[in-house]
């Protein structure tokens, strides 16, 4: 019977989630459903105690702060200079625009952990701007979305915070393994870039020479290096503080707020109105976030309640899988769910189901969260429903068609999957900096 209701909830989650019905309310309505099924009206008690323990964790206060820290910097204009300082520095390399904007994306998913803003901020700075230097508009597509998703993966990050609550691991150590891997994919961006340019030249144009004298060399230096004193500010500010045991994550992401609300100020772009519109956003994303793991959390305490993860682990034995092959099991479903749904779905779906397992094999929790954390890179980027490229969609130039983005992401998802393959062979890519860490 408890076989029968576990298959049952599965095709239930699947035709709620191909119906395009909200996630959260999915995942708990099945979970509900379930529950009644096959305890009765004593599952009601588990569901609600699972609702109280999210609405209960101390540790995901840290994500509107993360969320509203985002807006903030969204509306302080802060990469806007950055990038402009940084494109007249790089802009006699041929493909120099499209590096300064994984650059400074970089710089920028440093300070925000939302994609959202990333992708926005990144597309409406760039892209006019490589749409006037006739770069090439798959090239053009691919680069916004590829380092406006940075966000999500280098520290802070939303996700990698929810990771770390679903799987009980440190938040802290969690963020240290992202920044390495996250460092290496924006390293192997701007090397495609580099060299996809230097081979073709009509796809990255450099800068008319007549323009950059208008600038001199020490200017550009000058405003480049003021322009990035800011965001390192604020990135020490949180990250710092973390790493070193200053502060937790959730004290951190209050400063982190609080410190782009003084950017806003410094740069001059501090309104009530922004300051509302910037809290309405928060409230939305955040309560997004927070139904999504309350019915995440039903549907898994019923999953597990009904000997869920027993079942699934005694399939996977009986395919006499090794440990490896399971991760890549994993990693391969969570890229192709990622083509249909957001990353706090597949975290709620795939790892309170696989972690178990993969804890069967010995497998480093950290080690898998982050592994899985870099293909989540890809769900943003995947078609036909990777947000990111309808981000691009709504702010590109009406003569550009969606062709040109799903053009222009398929090399940077290549180069995501080539990350992925080396953080898999060589682990130390992830574990490096969390072993030289006391927390």
């Amino acid at each position: 019977m408890a076989e029968i209701i576990l298959l049952a909830m599965f095709i239930a989650l699947i035709i709620g989630i191909i119906s395009n019905h909200p996630l959260g309310f999915v995942l708990g309505g099945v979970g509900i459903i379930a529950g009644l099924v096959g305890w009765g009206g004593a599952s009601f008690n588990i569901i609600v105690n699972q609702a109280y323990a999210v609405m209960n964790n101390y540790l995901l206060i840290a994500i509107p702060m993360f969320v509203l820290m985002a807006n903030f910097l969204m509306y302080s204009g802060v990469a806007d200079g950055l990038f402009e300082s940084v494109r007249l520095i790089l802009g006699t390399l041929r493909g120099g625009l499209a590096v300064a904007v994984v650059l400074v994306a970089t710089v920028f998913a440093a300070t925000t952990g939302v994609v959202g803003a990333s992708v926005l901020t990144m597309g409406l700075l760039a892209i006019p701007i490589l749409d006037r230097y006739r770069y090439d508009r798959g090239l053009t597509a691919g680069v916004v979305c590829a380092g406006g998703s940075l966000g999500i993966l280098i520290p802070p990050s939303i996700m990698l915070v929810s990771m770390a609550s679903f799987a009980q691991i440190s938040v802290g150590k969690l963020l240290l393994a992202a920044i390495m891997p996250g460092l290496l994919l924006s390293l192997c961006y701007m090397i495609y870039l580099i060299v996809v340019c230097q081979l073709k030249p009509e796809k990255g144009p450099a800068m008319s020479r007549e323009e950059l004298r208008q600038y001199s060399i020490g200017v550009r230096i000058k405003g480049c290096l003021i322009n990035l004193v800011p965001p390192v500010i604020l990135i020490i500010g949180v990250l710092g503080t973390i790493f070193t045991g200053v502060a937790t994550p959730t004290e951190a992401s209050a400063c982190g707020a609080f410190l782009a609300l003084i950017l806003t100020i410094c740069y001059r772009k501090f309104t009530f109105k922004m300051v509302r519109a910037s809290l309405v956003d928060t409230a939305k994303t955040s309560c997004m976030c927070f139904v999504i793991m309350i019915g995440a959390n039903s549907f898994c305490s019923i999953f597990m309640g009904l000997n869920g993860s027993q079942s699934v682990a005694a399939f996977v034995n009986s395919m006499g899988l090794s440990g490896g092959a399971v991760l890549i099991v994993m990693l391969a479903l969570i890229f192709f769910m990622g083509c249909f749904i957001d990353w706090i779905g597949i975290v709620a779906i795939c790892l309170p189901i696989f972690l178990p397992i993969m804890d069967l094999y010995d497998y480093d929790r950290l080690y898998v969260c982050a592994v899985a954390a870099v293909v989540m890179q890809t769900c943003f980027m995947t078609p036909p429903f990777g947000y990111a490229l309808f981000y691009i969609k709504g702010i590109m130039p009406s003569d550009w068609s969606m062709m040109d983005i799903y053009k222009g992401v398929i090399p940077f998802l290549a180069i995501i999957l080539i990350v992925v393959a080396m953080t898999l062979f060589f682990p130390q890519i992830i574990l490096w900096l969390p072993s030289l860490s006391n927390l």
